[in-house]
């Protein structure tokens, strides 16, 4: 991916097919397939939330005197807000609680929505703009 823009919401685009996967294996009442696909969908929202914390949030606000304050600390806390959720799925999930782990991925859902449509209309043409030069460099902090 040529920028932070495509490369992040091209994996945003991978999280939301990942959730599918956990919903279809749900529906269809495979709990150990459930679980299995839940374990890569909360290992791709945590590496997101990663990368983007530990690495392009300090860049964008290095770039622009925005620390503390500004869209990079909005997405912070929503990142908390959904950790949270996701701790919640995953103890329905260690009980065998798929309806519950639906429920909250509902909600979950609510707030991935929200938070990807600022990321991507409004945090990552910051980046494109602000860091934009230092992409390749950033990606190269990227865990597979």
């Amino acid at each position: 991916m040529s920028t932070a823009s495509d490369f992040l919401t091209n994996d945003h685009r991978e999280c939301d097919a990942l959730w599918a996967k956990v919903e279809a294996a749900a529906d269809g009442g495979d709990l150990a397939a459930t679980r299995a696909a839940f374990v890569a969908f909360d290992k791709s929202m945590q590496r997101h939330f990663e990368f983007e914390e530990k690495t392009l949030f300090p860049a964008i606000e290095q770039a622009t005197g925005m620390s503390g304050f500004g869209p990079t600390a909005v997405m912070r806390s929503e990142h908390e807000q959904m950790r949270r959720i996701l701790a919640t799925m995953t103890t329905a999930l260690e009980s065998g609680d798929t309806g519950s782990l639906l429920d909250h991925g509902d909600t979950l859902l609510m707030v991935i929505q929200q938070h990807n449509v600022k990321e991507e209309r409004i945090l990552y043409p910051i980046a494109d703009a602000r860091v934009g030069g230092e992409w390749a460099a950033l990606r190269a902090g990227w865990v597979e």
